[in-house]
This record gives C-alpha cells, sequence and structure tokens, in this order.
C-alpha cells in the first residue's frame, strides 16, 4: 500500500458557515468557530495550487501552509548532568 504525502494546510475564514465550501479541497480536520479558521488537509504535489485557489475566495482572510513535513523530527539522546555539576552550579 502507498501512502500519500499529506500537507496541511490553515484557512482563516470571514465566518464559520463558509467551512463546507472548502471540503472540495481536501480533508477537512478541524473548524474553530471561535476563531475562524479551519484545517484542511491536501496532498503535498497539489498543496501549492490548492493554496492559490483558495486565496481568491472572497471569504477567506488569510492561508498558511504547515511546516510539519519538513521539521526534521529525529532528536538527539537527552544530555545527562553529573549531580556535581549541579551542585557547582547552585550559588546559595
Amino acid at each position: 500500500m502507498m501512502l500519500t504525502k499529506r500537507q496541511g494546510i490553515i484557512v482563516w475564514i470571514k465566518h464559520h458557515k463558509y467551512a463546507k465550501r472548502l471540503r472540495k479541497y481536501g480533508h477537512l480536520i478541524y473548524v474553530s468557530r471561535k476563531q475562524k479558521y479551519l484545517l484542511l488537509y491536501v496532498d503535498q504535489d497539489h498543496a501549492d495550487d490548492i493554496v492559490d485557489q483558495i486565496k481568491q475566495l472572497n471569504f477567506v482572510r488569510d492561508v498558511e501552509i504547515s511546516y510539519k513535513p519538513f521539521v526534521d523530527t529525529t532528536f538527539q539522546t537527552k544530555h545527562h548532568f553529573k549531580e556535581k555539576d549541579v551542585e557547582s552550579k547552585n550559588i546559595y
């Protein structure tokens, strides 16, 4: 099974009633009525084209792309401090 790479798009809208209109552009994940934004997932290959289409809609205030796929998620190991180093840094 081949998994497609997805890209998150945050769309700021003027009123929450327009959220249903954006379902045709991708997978609608979350709608915030209070802050008037929604989270939409689309294929990463078509993300730029979809962002341009969404920006042209009259009820859209702003469009942001999620940078999660581009962030490196490999972390270094934890650095263990010796008790002596910690005690010497504390001045009482």
